[in-house]
């Protein structure tokens, strides 16, 4: 067991999805063209003035409130200073001394508990464009468009000790903002990316250790490698009597390594100063309580519902939570009262799962509704269809939108669940197969599965299975 332990913070950088961009009104799409979606003012050109998106500030005060923040009335812009190519003005307004967001937590379930991490503040800020490498031009190309892309930043407090509390807590962090309906959350097409802070101390220390931060970290999966990376590097360095040295290095996720990139930075390094052009944000106290009682049920306290009220695992419930669609026809469904809750999620989360792998539809452009679920399920749990049968009504279900208890009566599905009918077809196969009775009570279980699949194909597969092992076992002992 290490004698150390790590202590993790997450900057999380997500891109909003308004119709166009934060200081001017150049569409806010992705896959364009490069260097289309620009103009003047995000080029950064002289004399230009930016205007601020009012759609941003309403998306960034909804996250605060959904990850329990203090929202700030009066906020204020920054610029934050660096020359880099993709970075026209050679600043990006950001926000420095007073976010819109600060003081807030997220509780995540981890291990099946919860657990509390605290969210430092949450500002807006530009996004810089994009670098692309191109071997063919042996030369780095610069795309424009995403320059003024709204951004939010959410920066967690020091709080997460290992990387499998970070990916909960990025997971937990993308199914908010989707549940929100701001940020399309596309880590392929670099929606949402984190910085990785880590450093390391003894256990039982209250003391922080020396900061490491990392960039170009672009998949959940990546930051778990990136965190272990960097907890095993800086234990290796003291260990062997070295010192940690305050660095931000770049991830490279294909050869599983940082690399340094620069050393000892702090935010004096950006010389950050109150921007000009932009007025202080003011939020009335009555649109901070409309954007509050507008936000739904979060998916992370679904995950903790789900696993509380009704005894589901935790990768269960948010298999079911991650998806807002799932969840909703999920909680519409138990609403309805007509069916066990584990029946739902098993056949959400297996048949119907499935379905939608193969067809790549979502729920809302399936042909079921809770009523249509809960319908069939209820058959198959009183035993009026097999589970067989079951899978394939929702095939059809699926294919026709038809209702389960017509096609039920049409395809004669019905389960004979008669036990006196039952008893008379039981005891015509037992007649039939002396040798199988003989095998079963020689030691042979591998028997009386056999003389049920002879009951069962004597039924035409409508004799209920569970009624017919029964029935044997109470002849032959």
């Amino acid at each position: 067991m290490s004698e150390y332990e790590s202590i993790i913070g997450l900057e999380v950088h997500a891109e909003l999805n308004t119709k166009t961009k934060i200081y001017c009104d150049c569409p806010n799409l992705f896959g364009s063209l490069p260097n289309t979606n620009v103009c003047p003012i995000c080029m950064g050109f002289p004399g230009t003035l930016p205007v601020l998106n009012r759609r941003v500030v309403e998306y960034a005060a909804k996250v605060g409130l959904a990850m329990n923040c203090y929202i700030n009335n009066i906020s204020h812009h920054d610029r934050k200073n660096y020359f880099y190519p993709d970075l026209p003005k050679a600043y990006q307004i950001s926000q420095w001394n007073t976010p819109i967001c600060e003081n807030g937590f997220i509780d995540i379930v981890s291990d099946g508990r919860l657990k509390r991490i605290r969210i430092n503040r949450i500002h807006i800020e530009e996004d810089a464009g994009k670098l692309l490498h191109d071997s063919k031009y042996n030369d780095s190309l610069v795309d424009f468009n995403r320059c003024g892309v709204p951004l939010i930043e959410i920066v967690s407090e020091p709080d997460i000790r290992n990387s499998a509390e970070a990916k909960t807590y990025l997971e937990t962090i993308k199914m908010i903002l989707m549940y929100l309906g701001i940020s399309d959350c596309k880590m392929q097409e670099g929606s949402i990316r984190c910085d990785v802070n880590v450093s390391i101390r003894k256990k039982g220390s209250n003391k922080l250790g020396t900061r490491c931060e990392m960039k170009n970290v672009n998949s959940f999966s990546g930051a778990v490698r990136s965190i272990e990376y960097e907890i095993k590097r800086q234990i290796d360095i003291l260990k062997s009597g070295g010192t940690i040295k305050q660095e931000t290095r770049r991830w490279d996720d294909a050869k599983g390594k940082s690399f340094v990139m620069r050393t000892k930075e702090d935010a004096n390094d950006y010389r950050y100063f109150p921007e000009p052009d932009l007025l202080s944000t003011y939020i009335d106290k009555k649109e901070i309580e409309k954007y509050k009682s507008s936000l739904p049920e979060l998916p992370n306290a679904k995950i903790w519902r789900y696993i509380h009220d009704f005894g589901f695992s935790q990768v269960d419930s948010k298999l079911i939570a991650i998806d807002p669609e799932r969840a909703a026809l999920f909680d519409d469904s138990i609403n309805r009262m007509e069916c066990t809750p584990k029946s739902i999620c098993n056949w959400l989360l297996s048949d119907i799962a499935k379905f939608q792998n193969d067809t790549k539809l979502k729920i809302s452009e399936l042909p079921i509704t809770p009523k249509s679920l809960c319908s069939l399920i209820a058959e198959v749990e009183k035993g009026n269809i097999s589970n067989t049968a079951g899978k394939k009504v929702l095939s059809i279900m699926m294919k026709t939108g038809e209702d389960p208890l017509d096609i039920i009566d049409k395809s004669n599905m019905k389960q004979n669940s008669d036990a006196e009918s039952l008893k008379v077809l039981v005891e015509e196969i037992l007649m039939n197969n002396q040798k199988s009775i003989s095998d079963y009570k020689n030691g042979k279980t591998n028997a009386l599965g056999f003389i049920i699949g002879q009951c069962m194909k004597k039924s035409k597969g409508n004799a209920n299975p569970a009624m017919v092992r029964d029935i044997i076992l109470k002849i032959i002992g």
